[in-house]
């Protein structure tokens, strides 16, 4: 890293950003997920440049990178999410897959770990599982935007959950490892849900109170140092952080819902109403900007050394088709009908890598490839490319055949009109003659 010249560094990112936002232009007309394309010119970039990147440079930026990029990602799906009564049964349904599905994952995944790489107990086996398990919103909910509205909320109802179950279970289950009982396992669980709702709904109030009330020109940005800052404080007194800004967001997007009866006067619906638009852009743009770093970085990181070993490549296999195998089996029973490609979206990224390197030094093992990581985001986003350019070219399709019956259709009328305009000039010369 000595002696790179900083004008380097800046038109370095700057030509980051253009890619990326290329990239976004590209996605939106394949619908090949944007992140693929990042993580693809991070590697060109470290194979052409000659860059060598050791692990203790590159994990501290992804690990800034994961955190606020996170913050970012669950609050833009949280001010996108409107609750109303026609969709809690989307909701629930989505929560049940996101649900069924991380624990199903973390099992499979588990059992393969075990048998294919070996040499660490259970709940080491069960500790690197759960990253793996997770649905990462970062990658989905940039990917969907061109599905029908149903279906792109399922689908960020489901990332986000499963980023949220997910970090809760990897979390409550490392920090109660010394538990002496399940009951005191149940215990904590219990408390630190339910402290983080409440306290959730107590700083959004708070939030909303003083979002509606600051005059100053600069406050958004203050808003985000306020939120980042609440969830390093929760990481740190253990709560579920992840759920607070979820809950902020909502609250704030369905304030009308929550500021009900007596509390309708203390809500400027117009104040409100004004600065919640930039906030939204802001929040897009930053989510932006994080994303398209972390996922730089990401590519920058990755060594291909680990990748091509026969029992990664076997292990990776094992989870991918049994994960899909079991989400066309949930989503057959939920749907019946329907569900493509729905089943198929589910790709791991950001909180996968991020819960990764979190785990505790005691249970590192030191010849765990990291292959199966990179081999999961990759393949699992490649699925996710083809199931949607699959799903818009059969959209095209299914449209050019609708205008094609509705040409032949619009023919045989003109061709109708036509014939019954001939009949009775026929008709009027037969009375003439």
């Amino acid at each position: 890293m000595e002696g790179i010249n900083a004008y380097y560094i800046v038109i370095g990112a700057a030509v980051i950003i253009i890619l990326s936002y290329l990239f976004n232009i590209i996605a939106s007309k394949t619908n090949i997920p944007s992140v693929i394309l990042l993580i693809v010119s991070g590697y060109l970039a470290k194979e052409i440049f000659g860059l060598d990147f050791k692990e203790e440079d590159w994990f501290l930026p992804l690990e800034l990178l994961g955190i606020v990029g996170l913050v970012l990602i669950v609050l833009e799906a949280a001010l996108d999410l409107k609750l109303r009564k026609d969709n809690l049964r989307l909701i629930g349904r989505s929560t049940i897959v996101a649900a069924l599905s991380l624990f199903f994952n973390t099992f499979l995944l588990a059992v393969g770990i075990e048998y294919f790489i070996g040499n660490m107990d259970w709940i080491t086996a069960i500790i690197y599982a759960i990253p793996l398990a997770i649905t990462s919103s970062a990658i989905v909910i940039p990917s969907v935007s061109g599905l029908p509205t149903e279906k792109k909320e399922f689908l960020i109802y489901e990332s986000t959950i499963s980023d949220i179950l997910g970090i809760m279970f990897f979390y409550l289950l490392v920090e109660n490892l010394d538990a002496k009982s399940t009951a005191m396992v149940g215990l904590n669980i219990v408390s630190n849900v339910g402290g983080t709702v409440v306290l959730s709904v107590i700083i959004s109030y708070a939030m909303i109170f003083a979002f509606q009330r600051i005059r100053s020109d600069v406050k958004l940005f203050l808003f985000f140092a306020v939120l980042i800052l609440i969830y390093g404080i929760g990481k740190l007194f253990h709560l579920s952080s992840l759920l607070m800004i979820l809950i902020f967001g909502l609250i704030l997007e369905n304030r009308t819902l929550f500021f009900r009866g007596y509390l309708r006067k203390y809500l400027y619906e117009e104040n409100v109403a004004k600065v919640l638009d930039d906030f939204k852009l802001i929040t897009k743009e930053s989510s932006f900007v994080v994303r398209t770093f972390f996922f730089f970085v990401l590519g920058l990181s990755i060594t291909l050394a680990g990748v091509f070993v026969p029992k990664i490549l076997m292990l990776t296999t094992f989870f991918i088709v049994g994960m899909y195998g079991f989400r066309w089996l949930i989503f057959k029973i939920i749907y019946k009908r329907d569900y493509f490609p729905q089943f198929l979206i589910a790709p791991r990224g950001l909180i996968s890598v991020l819960l990764f390197f979190a785990i505790p030094i005691e249970f590192r093992i030191n010849d765990f490839e990291l292959g199966i990581l990179l081999l999961s985001i990759v393949v699992t986003s490649i699925v996710m490319a083809w199931a949607l350019v699959h799903d818009r070219l059969g959209k095209m399709g299914r449209l050019k055949r609708l205008l094609t019956f509705l040409r032949v259709m619009k023919s045989r009328k003109m061709y109708k009109g036509i014939a019954k305009k001939k009949g009775d000039i026929r008709k009027e010369n037969n009375e003439t003659f």
